[in-house]
């Protein structure tokens, strides 16, 4: 049997490595995508020390030329891709309301919904030549309406727009794509546990979170590993379905 092929977005630390490291320790091809080259070479030697051999993909999610040249690269390889997980994520700077600007939301959007959609058009292709395609969009609690209007979470008291409203937009583009492309798995997670409050300790929240980055990957190799009867259109967490 072929070995099932996954590209991970931003994949040089945190989820994203984890995630590689996991789905690797399957016998999984392993496409490590990384905007700093010298970073991503250092986590495919960790994963190397490990056993684990993963393929380096410099990848600028932000940048349409290096999407198109991570396609031609991840060609070189492989003829179809099963499992795109776009992972890549930037938090902005979490200004309050009042101070935020559209330059500032469009930093974060460029990272988080515009590179999505530039690396998931370009990799459609490949995605379709596989018998079970699935796309793993990697989203937040700070994206879901139920959660951000629920005053016990503690997210509804982080006042801020960029991060959260491109979560939000990343949550809706999950939903176009599976209802469009019902050929193609799309569904989306967040690294926490919505019902308990919690959530990852990784870079982009200074590690505050509770949760390890195997606990926040759980859903996230969970939906990379559907079958093929498996769900499309959904948003989870580790202990099950979150709300819109």
């Amino acid at each position: 049997m072929e070995r099932t092929s996954v590209l991970i977005t931003g994949a040089n630390k945190g989820l994203g490595f984890e995630t590689a490291r996991r789905l690797g320790a399957m016998d999984w091809t392993v496409f490590l995508g990384s905007r700093d080259e010298g970073r991503g070479r250092a986590a495919v030697g960790k994963l190397a020390a490990d056993g684990i051999e993963a393929i380096l993909v410099p990848l600028d999610v932000t940048s349409d030329a290096s999407v198109s040249a991570a396609v031609r690269l991840v060609r070189e390889h492989t003829d179809r891709l099963d499992v795109l997980v776009n992972n890549a994520g930037a938090p902005g700077r979490v200004l309050p309301p009042a101070q935020a600007t559209a330059e500032e939301l469009h930093a974060v959007y460029d990272t988080n919904v515009y590179g999505p959609v530039r690396v998931t058009h370009a990799f459609l292709p490949l995605l379709e030549a596989s018998a079970n395609p699935r796309v793993v969009m990697v989203s937040s609690a700070g994206g879901s309406f139920s959660v951000v209007t629920d005053p016990e979470q503690p997210v509804s008291a982080m006042h801020e727009l960029a991060y959260s409203s491109s979560k939000a937009a990343l949550n809706m583009l999950t939903v176009r794509y599976a209802q469009a492309l019902p050929h193609v798995k799309f569904n989306a997670v967040t690294p926490g546990e919505v019902a308990n409050h919690a959530f990852t300790a990784t870079d982009m929240n200074h590690h505050t979170g509770t949760l390890t980055v195997t606990q926040g990957s759980d859903p996230i190799v969970h939906l990379a590993t559907l079958d093929a009867d498996g769900p499309s259109g959904v948003f989870i967490d580790r202990l099950g379905p979150v709300g819109w």
